[in-house]
């Protein structure tokens, strides 16, 4: 399931709260998983060279992703919203904490409800969840030109096989290769 651009965009406007639109914006950016997600320390933020290190992912691997500015930016100002000194999406409480003492991360149950609720808001008829976030990013990163061995890095494949499955040919992706073989052919006699 590949969500455009333009998709990816209008759920995220459509997630209500503020820390479920933080948690998902930062999976989207950074191409993470659900659980590397809502379980991301401040200690795996290295500002100086713009990375997230995530520690045991799947598989019990650790690596470090690339992190854009804006999600940076993002990070630090979601966290002035609660300032816990471990979690960046901490646990809320029913009483409306906001999670500066928080000894758990956010429940990804809730941030998968609410993207359910975001895909039904905008009448999204693709079966999307949280994890095609992932799959978006590493095909948008792919039709932007980025190279797959890259993108596998940043996804934490030690398989290209593996990474091929989230890159699938879309449109855009079937017309930056026609417009190549164009260019290839173009001094033919």
């Amino acid at each position: 399931m590949v969500l455009s651009v333009q998709e990816v965009w209008q759920l995220l406007e459509h997630i209500r709260l503020p820390h479920y639109r933080a948690c998902l914006s930062v999976i989207y950016a950074c191409g993470l998983r659900l659980l590397e997600g809502v379980r991301l320390q401040v200690s795996q933020i290295d500002s100086a060279r713009m990375q997230l290190h995530i520690r045991g992912g799947k598989g019990n691997q650790d690596r470090a992703i690339p992190l854009p500015e804006r999600s940076l930016i993002l990070l630090r100002v979601h966290w002035l919203t609660h300032r816990n000194p471990v979690w960046l999406f901490p646990s809320r409480s029913p009483t409306g904490d906001q999670g500066a003492t928080a000894s758990v991360p956010l429940e990804e149950s809730g941030l998968q409800k609410a993207f359910r609720r975001a895909v039904q808001e905008v009448g999204l008829t693709k079966p999307a969840s949280v994890h095609s976030l992932r799959h978006s990013w590493a095909t948008h990163l792919l039709e932007s030109g980025v190279n797959v061995r890259l993108i596998q890095v940043s996804l934490g494949h030690s398989s290209l096989t593996t990474t091929a499955i989230y890159t699938h040919c879309t449109p855009k992706a079937e017309q930056l290769a026609a417009d190549a073989l164009e260019q290839l052919t173009a001094g033919l006699p």
